[in-house]
């Protein structure tokens, strides 16, 4: 079996840098999924499985923050990276704050964007594993100290957090 391909969605209102990176990333094993507004990018990540989004701050319709903030209340494992031309200080910083796993200015290099990407997908991966071990330990834990009805409900009650 061939290496995971990472999911990728990416939201960009300039339709030929949205081309241009996104043949860039397909030659370079990211499965693509490209839309020009935010609204797209919440409908697709509705139908598809994303790993990382690479989000544009400045768009018509949803801004790039707000498709942030809506991506990560939705999804809590995917990672968003912010790029945009429009960069300040402090929309990083707002960015930063609502769950971006980091923030690039355009125009940035692919190498640049590929180990961004890469870091993005690791810390997503290393995140979700580490909080599945969590639950795990608690299980048993659970299991060895717990009557049969106490262990349903603490399962009910761990399956409504996660």
């Amino acid at each position: 079996m061939g290496k995971k391909r990472i999911n990728l969605l990416i939201v960009d209102d300039e339709e030929q840098f949205l081309g241009s990176i996104s043949k860039s990333l397909e030659l370079r094993d990211f499965n693509v999924i490209a839309v020009n507004r935010g609204e797209k990018a919440i409908e697709a990540a509705k139908k598809n499985a994303i790993d990382i989004a690479l989000v544009d701050l400045k768009m018509p319709g949803i801004s790039g923050e707000e498709t942030l903030k809506r991506l990560k209340q939705e999804h809590q494992w995917m990672e968003v990276v912010i790029l945009t031309g429009h960069g300040a200080i402090d929309s990083a910083v707002e960015c930063t704050k609502s769950g971006a796993y980091s923030y690039l200015q355009k125009p940035c290099g692919l190498d640049e964007l590929l180990e961004t990407l890469q870091a993005a997908y690791k810390k997503k991966v290393m995140n979700k594993q580490q909080i599945e071990e969590k639950k795990m330990n608690e299980l048993l834990n659970i299991s060895i100290s717990s009557s049969p009805r106490e262990i349903l409900r603490k399962l009910r009650d761990m399956d409504k957090e996660g």
